[in-house]
């Protein structure tokens, strides 16, 4: 009799225990159960926190993004305007210059009548006309020579041919309007008459 109480001690010790190990491990289990929990609570805090910098990051590009636009077109707009202006007043400063040159011609045109030398009246034009190329020369503009130059389509456009055995073939006879320039670049070409062999004239009466 007493040993079978003492077997029933024993096991009742051994299931004492094992219910505490059960316990111990199941305390621990939810304790790693927990602490994982507040570990994915805490990066899902986390992750929220950076998708709102991120948001805040986002907008302040967005609206410097809008900004940058607006002054754009801002820019456009006054880039159109200054264009406009500046094309319209562009030679504002060129008429200045041809300005005082006009009242020249005028004066001398109202004082013709007057003027019993007509040599005198000439030369005052002569002289006006220098000035005036003086004045456009301070912009780049200057005439070139033709009379006596070989013929240079990029220069010269001919108007006339004329059969000489003077001269030698294609070469600028006499010049019927200046040729001008500005800044090197073809301003108007000159209007010429050009040489031709005489031969060339004595075939074509032949034929």
């Amino acid at each position: 009799m007493k040993e079978w109480k003492k077997k029933k001690e024993e096991h009742k010790e051994v299931l004492t225990q094992k219910d505490a190990n059960s316990i111990e491990s199941s305390s621990s289990g939810l304790q790693a159960e927990s602490q994982e929990k507040e570990g994915v609570a805490q990066e899902i805090a986390d992750l929220k926190k950076r998708l709102e910098e991120k948001e805040k990051e986002a907008k302040e590009n967005y609206d410097r993004f809008l900004r940058m636009a607006a002054d754009y077109e801002n820019y456009k707009k006054r880039a159109v305007r200054d264009k406009e202006e500046w094309i319209k007043y562009a030679n504002e400063d060129l008429i200045k210059a041809i300005l005082p040159f006009i009242d020249n011609l005028e004066r001398a045109a109202n004082h013709a009548d007057k003027v019993m030398d007509t040599g005198v009246l000439i030369e005052g034009v002569r002289l006006t006309i220098q000035q005036l190329l003086q004045g456009l020369g301070r912009f780049g503009v200057s005439s070139f020579e033709s009379v006596g130059k070989p013929f240079d389509p990029n220069r010269h456009e001919a108007i006339l041919t004329i059969p000489t055995d003077q001269h030698e073939p294609n070469h600028v006879l006499e010049e019927f309007q200046k040729g001008y320039l500005l800044n090197d670049r073809l301003l108007r070409p000159a209007t010429v008459s050009v040489s031709r062999a005489a031969e060339e004239e004595a075939q074509s009466t032949e034929s």
